[in-house]
């Protein structure tokens, strides 16, 4: 896992879980896919929502759907695959890459969403093996959870100031879990990851079994992390760059929301030992988790109910559901056709993800405009 991880002491979740019991009445309800209307979502969002399990008719990795999930209020999960095809160039600031160093220095983690894109000065230079990063914005972004920014603690909802730092620190925890671990990164299964999940969502713990025995487009394990097939492609160095920031707020009955809204780069070579020609897989990926009062919820102290999931994703495969990231490298890549989707800045943080999906429309894959 990346810097800056922090885990939860038991005995917090033990006290956690009694102050709980002790100050609200009432019978806990167990979550139900069914237990909760959409209305309010649907007043945000334009056009009419498809069910998430209904089957898309489009060509290529294009996908929008709903998903209702518990009492929560229900959101989009919209994908979209970008692959490069014939990228433009390498641009962004000068050289660095490896841990972090180069000419130009570390940025500030990310506090709010920036008003424009990175800079797209041009560049010839590619990334290298000792500097996977070269060329990229991504020079200057954090290792690991280094580059997510957390906010300041305050009481929310059912939380003190206490309890809601702790529940900040352990959804990153899951964002370590779910695309940083470097065993999950090499296709292990995201045991760690999983565990932070309600294990008494029973649609979520249906879809996830369905992912990782059966991945398809229905059921894709992407949607909420971050894989690669060993025996095809193997991560270089020790370091993933991120970009991003953790958000709360009140949620349903007194829950803390919590929306995560992380940009990952990945630099990889192929497996075949002596391997040096370095290509990088972009993934962003919002994750909503509702940190719930379990005297009003049914579920597992230290756990979340998951409200939402979003993903973009540039030369990580596209109309490939294998349950892998699969990236193309130079040759590849040139050999490609563009995609029929719109033009996509992978390092463009302006934009809110939902924006992101809206732009895009229902169209297969775009093709970005940096790597």
């Amino acid at each position: 896992m990346g810097k800056g991880e922090a885990s939860i002491p038991d005995e917090e979740w033990e006290r956690f879980l009694r102050e709980a019991e002790a100050g609200t009445k009432g019978a806990p309800e167990e979550p139900s896919a069914r237990a909760r209307m959409v209305a309010q979502r649907l007043k945000e969002e334009s056009g009419r929502p498809e069910p998430w399990r209904s089957q898309q008719p489009d060509r290529r990795r294009r996908g929008k759907g709903w998903y209702v999930i518990g009492l929560l209020v229900a959101a989009a999960l919209a994908v979209v695959a970008v692959d490069p095809g014939r990228v433009a160039g390498w641009f962004g600031g000068g050289g660095g890459g490896g841990a972090g160093g180069g000419d130009n220095a570390p940025l500030a983690v990310e506090s709010k969403r920036p008003s424009q894109p990175p800079p797209t000065e041009a560049a010839a230079e590619q990334p290298t093996v000792e500097e996977p990063f070269r060329g990229s914005p991504a020079a200057q972004w954090g290792d690991g959870t280094t580059g997510i920014g957390m906010p300041e603690a305050r009481a929310t909802g059912w939380m003190t100031k206490a309890q809601v730092a702790q529940v900040l620190k352990k959804s990153r925890d899951f964002l370590a879990a779910s695309s940083l671990d470097r065993g999950v990164l090499r296709g292990e299964r995201p045991t760690k990851a999983i565990a932070l999940i309600n294990p008494h969502q029973r649609d979520v713990q249906d879809y996830l079994a369905a992912a990782f025995r059966t991945p398809s487009k229905k059921n894709d394990p992407l949607l909420l992390f971050s894989r690669f097939e060993k025996t095809k492609v193997r991560l270089v160095g020790d370091v993933v760059k991120t970009r991003g920031r953790i958000t709360y707020r009140e949620g349903d009955r007194g829950a803390v929301e919590v929306t995560s809204d992380v940009t990952y780069v990945y630099p990889v070579v192929r497996a075949a030992a002596g391997s040096r020609e370095v290509a990088r897989t972009i993934v962003r990926r919002e994750v909503v988790m509702s940190w719930d009062n379990p005297a009003k919820i049914v579920i597992e102290p230290g756990t979340f109910s998951l409200v939402s999931y979003k993903v973009d994703t540039t030369n990580g495969g596209c109309d490939t559901y294998t349950g892998y990231l699969t990236p193309k490298f130079g040759s590849e890549r040139a050999a490609s056709r563009p995609g029929d989707g719109a033009e996509v800045d992978p390092y463009d943080r302006s934009t809110s993800m939902d924006k992101r999906m809206q732009e895009s429309g229902d169209a297969g894959c775009g093709t970005a405009t940096r790597s």
